[in-house]
C-alpha cells in the first residue's frame, strides 16, 4: 500500500529575518539616493567637478607639490559629508514629513533595523563615491603616499559623526528648514573646512577653531595619511570621535519620528 504525502498548507505569518529586512530596506534607500537628482548632484557630480577644476586650474595656492595631491583627500572628505550629512538629513527630514517613517514603524522592521539599513545604504554609496573619486584623481596624476588602511577609520568615524549630525537636524527641524539648513552647512563647511583651501592661510586663532570642525578633522587626517605618508592620525580621530558621541547622543534624545 503506497503512502500519499500530504502538504501542510497551514498559514505561518511572521516577519522575515532581521538581516533580510535590513538588506531590503538598504537596497530601497540606495535606489532612492541614486535616482534622486539633487542627491546625485551632491554625491557625485559636484565632488568630481571640484576635483577636476581645482586640480587642473591654478585657483588656489597649495604650496609645494601637485595640486591634485592636496585636493583629492579634501574631496574624499566632502563626499562623506555630502552623503552622510547633507543627503541623509534632507531625505530623512522629508520622510518624516510625509509619514514614511511612521508607516515604516508599523512594519516588522524595528527602529534599530531602520537606522542600520540607512547606515548600510550610506556606506554603500560612499564606497561607490570613493572608487569614482580615486579613479578620477589617479587619472589626474594623484600619487597617494603612506598606508591607505589608516584612511579607513577616518572615513568610518567621519561617516558616523556626519550621520549623527544629519539625523539630529532631520529629527528636530521641519523638512523645509532641514533642506535649507543642510545645504547652508554644506556650503559653509566646504568653504571653511580646509577642503579646497589650506587652513594655514587664516589667522592662528581662527585656524585652531576651524580645526575642531568635523570636516576639518576628516580632511586633515586624510591629507596626513594619503598625501604626507603619515601614520596613525590620532588627533583627527579623537576630534571625530567626540563629534560622533555628541551627535549620536543628542540625536537619540531628540529625534522625532512623526
Amino acid at each position: 500500500m503506497s503512502t500519499i504525502a500530504t502538504l501542510d498548507l497551514t498559514p505561518r505569518p511572521g516577519a522575515a529575518p532581521l538581516h533580510r529586512m535590513v538588506l531590503a530596506q538598504a537596497g530601497a534607500e540606495i535606489r532612492a539616493m541614486l535616482r534622486n537628482g539633487e542627491q546625485l548632484l551632491l554625491t557625485m557630480i559636484i565632488p568630481i567637478l571640484l576635483l577636476v577644476g581645482f586640480s587642473t586650474a591654478p585657483l588656489v595656492d597649495v604650496g609645494g607639490g601637485a595640486r591634485v595631491d592636496f585636493v583629492a583627500p579634501g574631496i574624499l572628505a566632502l563626499a562623506v559629508m555630502s552623503t552622510a550629512f547633507t543627503g541623509q538629513a534632507i531625505a530623512t527630514g522629508f520622510e518624516r514629513r510625509y509619514g514614511v517613517l511612521k508607516r515604516l514603524g508599523a512594519t516588522p522592521l524595528s527602529r534599530a533595523g531602520l537606522l542600520l539599513a540607512k547606515t548600510v545604504a550610506v556606506v554603500a554609496v560612499e564606497a561607490l563615491q570613493v572608487v569614482v573619486i580615486v579613479a578620477v584623481a589617479l587619472a589626474l596624476g594623484w600619487s597617494p603616499h603612506g598606508d591607505p588602511l589608516w584612511a579607513l577609520p577616518l572615513l568610518l568615524l567621519g561617516t558616523a559623526a556626519f550621520s549623527g549630525l544629519g539625523l539630529l537636524m532631520a529629527g528636530t527641524l521641519r523638512a523645509e528648514a532641514t533642506l535649507a539648513g543642510a545645504n547652508l552647512v554644506y556650503l559653509v563647511l566646504l568653504g571653511l573646512g580646509g577642503v579646497l583651501f589650506p587652513l594655514d592661510r587664516v589667522p592662528a586663532g581662527v585656524q585652531h577653531v576651524l580645526g575642531l570642525l568635523p570636516i576639518s578633522a576628516l580632511t586633515s587626517g586624510l591629507r596626513t595619511v594619503l598625501s604626507d605618508g603619515g601614520g596613525f592620525p590620532g588627533g583627527p580621530l579623537l576630534v571625530l570621535l567626540c563629534w560622533t558621541v555628541a551627535a549620536l547622543a543628542l540625536a537619540a534624545r531628540t529625534f522625532r519620528w512623526e
